[in-house]
């Protein structure tokens, strides 16, 4: 009788773990099976097996695994400034409390949506927040996004995020990442639960575990919250039974502001698994091609400009009576990143903008000598600054040629003389004289970082100035400030500004900035990094000029991206929108945004159809009867986006 009783207590006890789990399969291309096998039990691990099959040869590369999620959380400034748009914060020298957020497994269920598979697991929990898992499998990719979603009541909220994926049969393999030059690094996990942060290059690290290989990397751009340098901050841990990504709370030390968590938000706290057959190598040679390599692709009949860099190599290196370098370190960081076009925001803090009129002069002739230096065919550095003079707020300046001028107009000075060796030299005063020399000059000049930072307020205040009316004014600039990771999309601020604008009837543009101060390939730039691509067929020659590409600029002939979805083509034409994309995450939504001179109108268009790396033709016919413009924007499911110019209707 016993022996039966225990032959049923066995049969009982296999019965019930089999029905605690859930296996779920997807197809992840090039003719492998992805599967994951969910535990449900109060005791078990969520992740029993997570694996991908080629026919019979079935590669496990996890197994007993729980993802893992440490949530910081500190108070965001609301009052000093402007509210949730702050840039001017340092959460980490208030109050902060980091939690281990609690799975608690209260229910499991799976839905299919387009070509991705979504597994919601219920019951996650941390002090003041409440949410869920979601495991989200990309049918067609050995690809998936692991996600507390979690949300608070709590205003005033600021949080960071590290996570990851743990398991106690992880001991003694194989962890391997790519250090910030470029080499391949492999380490024995060994057996110590020490966690060692890593400073790795594309952000991701793997394991090689059992007959697979498991890396883990970020959102490529959504991950990195607003900062004034890119510093490579060790974005990644791992132990002997883990690895996962990693946020440093003090960042770089000058202003810290976190992620807004607004309260009733749904906070996604995320990263990306990529699954592995063939080594650590080939595993790692496919994260790199979710951005290209941390490249910008070339379009034919594009060039790539990038705007807005402090780097000071003048005032710090050339001036400073350092030994100035063939090719500096930042030229070479943007030409392999693929960069033709490279517009400085010189002497931010530094030189004498405002004279003696000499020490002025002398900086702008190093400033000009050295980009026409490190300018060719097929590369651009071009001279510009933030003067911040003169209009309020802060702003760029940007001329077609080398332009000599000093930021004061002293009484007695004539606004304009000839220098027997620069030629014309302005002496600027006030606002109107500012706006004559773009006249002149032909130049540009729009509002960096538009209602927040330095420009909180701006443009706004002046939107009805002489200067902000005219075709010198081409409009704002684009960056993903604040960040939220409740949005689907980055930078909404300067998004909402541009609809703003084009309903105040004016024919402003919005350009990628970027906004940093060092500049170097160890940093972690294509994290904090964004783009133009200029519609042109050639580069112009530094010594002739290069106001074609202002014309392009003011034209709206261009597009913006972080570098993963491209808009080769965008056109509006007999009630038609057509559109062409190329994007290498999976695409999450385009949205059609439009305007009738008050409101503004948005057609999104699902596209959870799409799989990783494709390119497509759209047509929409939208009702634009009534519209006075119209402009698009693209994201994947990593929040990497694009958007065109407004097209004016």
């Amino acid at each position: 009788m016993k022996r039966y009783f225990l032959i049923w207590w066995v049969l009982c006890a296999v019965l019930g773990t089999v029905k605690a789990q859930k296996v779920v399969e997807w197809p992840a291309g090039s003719g492998l099976t992805g599967r994951l096998v969910l535990g449900m039990g109060k005791d078990s691990p969520l992740i029993r097996s997570l694996s991908v099959a080629r026919g019979k040869i079935i590669r496990e590369v996890l197994q007993d695994a729980d993802p893992t999620f440490l949530l910081r959380v500190g108070k965001r400034d609301l009052v000093s400034q402007n509210g949730w748009n702050i840039f001017f914060d340092k959460v980490p020298l208030k109050p902060n409390r980091a939690y281990q957020v609690v799975m608690e497994k209260k229910s499991l269920s799976v839905v299919r949506e387009g070509s991705r598979t979504i597994v919601r697991v219920d019951g996650f929990t941390a002090p003041d927040f409440s949410g869920r898992l979601e495991i989200i499998l990309y049918h067609g990719s050995p690809l998936l996004n692991i996600a507390a979603v979690m949300s608070t009541d709590k205003d005033s909220t600021a949080i960071l995020y590290d996570a990851g994926l743990v398991s106690r049969r992880l001991a003694n393999d194989t962890v391997g990442w790519c250090d910030v030059t470029g080499r391949w690094v492999t380490q024995a996990a060994g057996t110590k639960d020490s966690v060692r942060n890593e400073a790795v290059k594309y952000r991701m690290i793997g394991r090689k575990a059992l007959s697979g290989v498991l890396m883990v990397f970020p959102p490529p751009h959504q991950y990195f919250y607003p900062l004034d340098e890119a510093f490579n901050l060790r974005f990644v841990w791992w132990d002997s039974h883990g690895i996962g990504i990693r946020q440093d709370p003090e960042g770089d030390h000058r202003y810290v502001p976190w992620f807004n968590a607004p309260p009733g938000t749904e906070q996604r706290l995320n990263f990306f698994c990529l699954l592995g057959e063939r080594g650590f190598e080939a595993a790692m040679d496919s994260v790199k091609a979710y951005t290209r390599e941390d490249r910008y692709r070339a379009l034919p009949g594009y060039k790539i400009m990038a705007s807005h860099f402090h780097n000071e190599f003048i005032t710090k290196v050339v001036l400073a009576g350092q030994p100035v370098p063939e090719e500096p370190a930042f030229v070479k960081y943007f030409k392999e990143a693929g960069i033709n076009i490279v517009h400085l925001a010189e002497f931010h803090g530094v030189g004498h903008p405002k004279g003696p009129d000499e020490q002025r002069l002398k900086e702008l002739d190093a400033l000009f000598a050295q980009c026409r230096r490190l300018s060719n065919d097929r590369f651009l550095l071009l001279p510009g600054e933030e003067p911040n003079e003169f209009f309020g707020g802060h702003w760029l300046a940007f001329f077609p040629r080398p332009v000599y001028w000093i930021m004061a107009h002293h009484p007695g000075d004539a606004f304009v003389t000839n220098d027997p060796v620069r030629g014309k030299v302005y002496r600027i005063g006030n606002a109107r004289e500012m706006l004559d020399l773009l006249e002149r000059e032909r130049g540009l000049a729009w509002t960096a970082h538009p209602r927040t930072k330095g420009s909180t307020g701006y443009p706004d205040a002046y939107k009805g100035e002489p200067f902000f009316l005219s075709d010198r004014w081409l409009g704002g600039a684009w960056k993903a400030l604040p960040a939220d990771l409740s949005q689907p999309r980055l930078g909404k601020r300067v998004l909402d500004l541009m609809d703003d604008m084009n309903n105040w009837g004016l024919e402003k543009r919005v350009l990628a900035e970027a906004d940093l101060f060092t500049i170097g390939q160890a940093n972690e730039m294509y994290g904090h990094m964004n783009v133009n691509y200029l519609r042109m067929a050639a580069l112009p020659g530094f010594d002739k000029g290069w106001g074609e590409i202002l014309d392009t600029l003011r034209g709206g002939k261009f597009f913006s991206t972080t570098g993963e979805v491209l808009i080769p083509t965008f056109g509006v034409e007999g009630g038609k929108v057509n559109f062409t994309l190329e994007w290498t995450f999976p695409l999450q939504f385009a949205e059609l945004v439009s305007g009738d001179g008050e409101k503004v109108f948005r057609q999104r268009v699902q596209l959870t159809d799409t799989k990783a790396f494709g390119r497509g033709t759209f047509q929409l016919s939208p009702d634009l009867s009534h519209r006075k413009w119209v402009r698009l924007e693209v994201w994947d499911v990593a929040a990497n986006g694009a958007f065109t110019q407004t097209v004016f209707l």
